[in-house]
């Protein structure tokens, strides 16, 4: 087991330079430059003003000397200075956004196993049911529509016309510092509702399918016979048996799903005006702010490369064969 994760953990290493690498170079393909904005707009701005600026920002040097500069500074854990007007240290504004955004995640994650495991194995188990039939043109409808609009017609119903959630922030405005703690929890519970359902409805949609795919091969196999021919209760064979083996291609899928969760903040945090990561990154592409946009990217990646991890070690610990070697 050992072995597996110091295996496992090298290879991270290189993968990590090469997504940075990436992405500060195809960052810097995009048109635009940091003061565009604010150059483009004053009268007074003279080229030679414009040449000071990109050399305040490092931004007058070769393009492989910026990356190298960025790079010897996140091995310090420095990830530079915002080019907005603030010039705050890129790391507090990150952290200030980041708890957020990963408190959605988890919930949103926690969500999507609690409800698309159990829908798949039933699924699974009633192949060809009205309960099959029915889960799967639901779950379709919600795979293939935009999270964006399905996050619109949510606001739309619950909070215009209902008035049961509410549609943007965190908390309420008024009278939230008044609240015991109690009432706050029940606060935040109700901000952020509508920002998890959107988040998890994909990946719901997602893996409730790849469960029920992995059940019903899982179901074909002679073991399975067997122990019913055992006169095993039908509930142990399901659940101790099946479902055991079925988990394992789910565990791969759950840790290549947290990228598309993170990803995804964006579309709902901009929507419900929701102060994380998602949104930061938005203003940060917007407003071409590259030590921003590389921060965040950086975060977004270590936690992508995280989760695989994590899905590694699953993995490992559910099939024998793969942590002593024998499964490679």
């Amino acid at each position: 087991m050992l072995r597996f994760l110091f295996h496992r953990l090298i290879v991270l290493i290189p993968t990590f330079i090469g997504i940075t690498l990436i992405s500060f170079f195809v960052m810097h393909l995009a048109p635009g430059e940091p003061m565009g904005v604010s150059a483009d707009f004053n009268p007074k701005m003279t080229p030679e003003m414009r040449e000071r600026l990109k050399a305040q920002y490092g931004l007058d040097k070769p393009l492989h000397i910026q990356y190298l500069r960025w790079f010897k500074g996140l091995m310090k854990l420095d990830l530079g200075r915002s080019f907005s007007a603030d010039r705050r240290p890129v790391w507090d504004k990150i952290k200030e956004r980041l708890p957020v955004t990963l408190l959605i995640n988890v919930l949103s994650l926690l969500l999507i196993i609690a409800v698309a495991v159990p829908i798949g194995v039933t699924s699974a188990v009633r192949q060809g049911g009205p309960f099959d039939q029915i889960s799967t043109v639901i779950v379709f409808l919600f795979y293939a529509a935009p999270a964006f609009w399905v996050a619109l017609l949510l606001m739309l119903l619950f909070g215009v016309h209902l008035g049961w959630l509410p549609i943007s922030g965190l908390h309420s405005l008024m009278g939230y510092d008044q609240m015991g703690l109690f009432e706050k929890i029940g606060d935040w519970a109700k901000h952020l509702l509508l920002p998890v359902i959107v988040s998890a409805l994909g990946g719901l949609a997602g893996l409730s399918r790849y469960t029920r795919s992995s059940m019903l091969e899982v179901l074909r196999q002679d073991y399975i016979t067997t122990a019913r021919a055992k006169g095993l209760p039908e509930r142990t064979v399901i659940y101790r048996h099946a479902l055991r083996n079925a988990l394992l291609p789910l565990i791969t899928i759950l840790g290549l799903s947290i990228p598309g969760l993170i990803g995804g903040s964006v579309i709902f945090e901009s929507l419900f005006a929701i102060p994380g990561v998602g949104q930061l990154m938005w203003s940060s592409v917007m407003a071409r702010d590259y030590p921003v946009l590389m921060g965040n990217l950086v975060i977004v990646s270590i936690l992508t490369l995280l989760g695989n991890l994590l899905a590694d070690i699953g993995y490992a610990l559910a099939d024998p064969r793969i942590r002593t070697g024998r499964g490679e």
